[in-house]
């Protein structure tokens, strides 16, 4: 499953939402906002799970991941990713980290611009504010050159409660 949607959409709430309510063994996560290198990588980390998580799963093999070290602003641990589980992956980009998974169920995750920015500065506790308008406009640029809209097969709208 590919949850994929703009900053402060709902993605990782859906995410939990799904794990919980997943019957039998719960599917392995990766969030993509543990996989961006720093606040100007989201297709960097997209490309990454593209190339070395989700096709030696499809395989049958390993796939593996680069966590980024966000305190220490550098890379991080290498996670791995056994087959055998379900995987969803969660974040802005997961359609180009899940490209390869023509199977895959990719779930749009939207919100108005007003409750994604409220939304997105609340959760951070100020860490994000200084890169708001930056990581925005990187994402819009993405939206524009994947055109993820004939991909999606479910849309889900999120409100501010």
């Amino acid at each position: 499953m590919l949850i994929d949607g703009p900053s402060g959409s709902g993605k990782s709430t859906l995410a939990d939402s799904v794990v919980e309510a997943w019957p039998g063994n719960a599917p392995t996560v990766v969030r993509l906002d543990d996989v961006y290198p720093g606040w100007s990588g989201l297709d960097v980390a997209g490309e990454q799970l593209a190339r070395t998580l989700v096709p030696p799963l499809l395989r049958g093999g390993v796939g593996r991941w680069r966590r980024w070290d966000w305190a220490a602003d550098r890379p991080g641990a290498l996670e791995v990713s056994r087959p055998g589980h379900a995987l969803v992956i969660e974040g802005c980009g997961a359609f180009t980290a899940g490209r390869a998974a023509s199977q895959a169920v990719r779930v749009w995750v939207e919100a108005s611009d007003r409750v994604r920015k409220q939304r997105a500065l609340d959760r951070d506790g100020g860490r994000f504010d200084p890169y708001w308008e930056m990581w925005d406009a990187q994402w819009r640029r993405h939206l524009r050159r994947t055109a993820p809209a004939p991909q999606v097969a479910i849309r889900v709208r999120t409100v501010a409660t």
